[in-house]
């Protein structure tokens, strides 16, 4: 098999590739660090290329499958980390000065579960800073380019994962997800992204942007594949207080069933002025094809959907005041020098560490927290929230799930927007309800644009609804595998 071959192998291929002899995990580790030097100068995925460390894990993994060691499904499976989860000994950077030379002393709770499945770990992934923005040119570094069209973005804020995985440099990633920050960026590259239930997988180990609304969740280039990252990696965690249990975790059980009997919900908010054309008819033409398979489509409304924007970035920017509070010049991270007192130090320290996206939702988020206006906004916003979750249990109530676009545009051309930060903003119209409910949402393929760049639709569902979602995204994979991204 050749390294060409190995790179476009998924997870479950590439699981059973390794299970069958065919191939050794540190042959894939190889092929994978190979298309990273060969790609990566131009798609500027990666941060941190750990070589080392995968290939001495690839040839741990190939020792014991040769011993006759039952191993674990995603054993010496190449994947590859968004730069905000913590690694012991790995540098972490959030993509900021800030944490520029951060090594932390411990790992998230999602690295520990892939250890302790023997992934083998490429890297660290480019985001934006502290995952605060939509097309990952936000970043300290450098830019990362979409390798469907490298002139354009790849999304954000997770935009490093979701090129990775479109251009074969890692066979599965993991990103997070704020307000649209998994989805956003795997409709832009052509590839698949969950954003779990809040509280299905533990943020331990994540730096903080909005923790109220942050989730961790896979990108994959196909639907089984997320459904078994998923379930390596979701349960229960005591160090986060927000974990919950008591969930089925059997993500990839119920694939094969289906979509006939399903009921979807086609908000006419989500289909309303703003969206491009050519994403409307890609979305209503899924539609069709759900139809096709046997499932119910329903038309409602969703007329609170218009305050979810406003009330995100409310509620993430204040949120993101108090969380980046922490980063301060005293302790760890970046330190201004030549400061004389204390507040100084305060001052230039946040001031030279942070970029300008991130200082902007600081001050946002510290004004809507401020006397006199806490009322006024962030008060407001957290009933618009609430409302907002009512809105949603109603309609998923009646209905299984929600088809919805993941955005209103496909990927942009890098510089298109920063000069105009509400225009990227807007861009979050589509996905941010979801996080502001707590719900899960798939984003997959469903097409291509006029231009040939790819159109991405969600699945939106209750809470815990992530094995049913799966179960409607595989079902349209297997029926229409070219426009749902099989043949990028």
């Amino acid at each position: 098999m050749t390294r060409t071959e190995i790179t476009a192998l998924g997870v479950w291929e590439l699981s059973q590739a390794l299970r069958a002899g065919e191939l050794t995990a540190l042959e894939a580790a190889e092929s994978y660090l190979a298309a990273i030097e060969e790609r990566d100068g131009t798609i500027g995925a990666y941060l941190t290329v750990t070589k080392e460390q995968a290939l001495a894990a690839a040839e741990e993994t190939d020792r014991l499958r040769r011993a006759g060691e039952a191993l674990p499904l995603l054993a010496g499976i190449p994947g590859a980390l968004k730069d905000n989860l913590c690694t012991e000994g790995v540098r972490t950077t959030c993509a900021s000065r800030m944490l520029e030379r951060y090594i932390p002393p411990y790992s998230a709770h999602v690295v520990e579960k892939l250890m302790q499945s023997r992934a083998v770990l490429l890297g660290k992934l480019n985001m934006d800073e502290f995952a605060m923005g939509s097309s990952t040119e936000n970043s300290a570094f450098h830019p990362t380019r979409n390798p469907v069209d490298p002139v354009r973005a790849p999304g954000g804020s997770s935009g490093g994962s979701a090129a990775a995985v479109a251009a074969g440099e890692a066979a599965f990633a993991l990103g997070s997800d704020t307000g649209g920050s998994i989805r956003q960026p795997a409709a832009f590259c052509g590839v698949v992204g969950m954003k779990p239930t809040y509280g299905a997988v533990s943020r331990y180990g994540l730096v903080a942007f909005a923790s109220s609304l942050d989730q961790i969740g896979p990108i994959t280039r196909t639907v089984r594949d997320n459904a078994l990252l998923l379930s390596q990696i979701a349960g229960h965690d005591e160090r986060d207080s927000t974990s919950l249990s008591g969930f089925d975790t059997g993500y990839a059980e119920d694939l094969e069933r289906g979509a006939r009997g399903l009921r979807l919900a086609l908000p006419e908010e989500y289909f309303s002025e703003g969206i491009s054309p050519a994403v409307s008819a890609a979305v209503r033409e899924a539609a069709r094809r759900f139809q096709e398979l046997g499932a119910e489509l329903v038309s409602c409304r969703l007329p609170l959907l218009r305050h979810a924007l406003p009330a995100y970035y409310i509620l993430s920017s204040a949120e993101a005041s108090a969380n980046l509070a922490r980063f301060d010049g005293v302790k760890y991270g970046f330190r201004a020098q030549g400061c004389t007192d204390l507040e100084s130090l305060y001052l230039r320290s946040r001031s030279e560490g942070f970029g300008p996206e991130v200082r902007r939702r600081i001050l946002l988020g510290s004004f809507v927290l401020s006397a006199g206006y806490y009322d006024a906004y962030y008060r407001k916003a957290q009933q618009a929230r609430t409302l907002l979750i009512r809105e949603f249990g109603r309609l998923l109530a009646d209905c299984d799930a929600i088809l919805a676009p993941v955005a209103p545009t496909t990927a942009y051309r890098l510089g298109e927007k920063t000069a105009d930060p509400l225009e990227m903003y807007l861009g979050d119209i589509y996905t941010a309800p979801v996080n502001l409910a707590g719900l899960p949402a798939l984003s997959m393929p469903c097409g291509r644009a006029p231009d040939g760049l790819p159109v991405g639709m969600q699945l939106i569902g209750p809470a815990f609804g992530e094995r049913m979602l799966y179960r409607l995204g595989h079902a349209y994979e297997t029926a229409y595998p070219a426009t749902a991204g099989q043949s990028l």
